[in-house]
């Protein structure tokens, strides 16, 4: 059997084009979901598609990347397929298929570079934010909670307790701000 896996990255991203190109490579059943890639924690559907294939099945992906970001996990999941006796081929990269040396070469290769794009993009947008800081720009998040309202509530004799739960805000945030 042919399982595919489909994944973007966030909610405002569209999962039709992958599970399109997945169902017309042969995938009689697909996995899909939005969630980042940077890390297999928390990706529901890659776990679900993982636990369902069995000995002789094939797992399917658009592209590389659509899998993991990282190396480390990269390897972890394709040795996970190793071991239940499933194949792993990339449709828009036809030289990823791990039944045969050179495709374990390719998919090796293409991982790191996933992985080397993931570090870039984060090093990209560590340099912007702290030019945004430098500049003044870049202020942070805005303050969601009124310190002043809570210090308000304090000085009427309402406890810490009650404040947090008034303002549907963390005990420790109450402390922290009458601190």
């Amino acid at each position: 059997m042919i399982v595919g896996y489909a994944r973007v990255s966030s909610a405002g991203q569209n999962l039709d084009v992958q599970e399109a190109v997945l169902a017309e490579a042969g995938c009689e059943k697909t996995f899909s979901e939005k969630q980042s890639g940077t890390t297999v924690t928390g990706r529901a559907a890659l776990a679900a598609a993982l636990d369902f294939v069995r000995a002789g099945d094939t797992l399917l992906v658009c592209r590389l990347d659509r899998l993991a970001r990282s190396v480390a996990d990269l390897h972890r999941i394709i040795e996970r397929l190793n071991d239940k006796d499933v194949g792993f081929r990339v449709v828009q990269q036809a030289g990823i298929d791990t039944t045969s040396s050179t495709g374990k070469l390719t998919m090796a290769i293409l991982g790191a570079v996933a992985e080397f794009e993931t570090e870039i993009r984060k090093e990209r947008q560590r340099d912007g934010i702290a030019k945004a800081k430098a500049a003044g720009v870049y202020k942070g998040r805005r303050a969601t909670i009124s310190a002043d309202r809570v210090r308000e509530l304090h000085t009427g004799g309402m406890r810490p307790v009650d404040i947090a739960r008034e303002l549907g805000i963390g005990r420790a945030s109450v402390y922290r701000l009458l601190g």
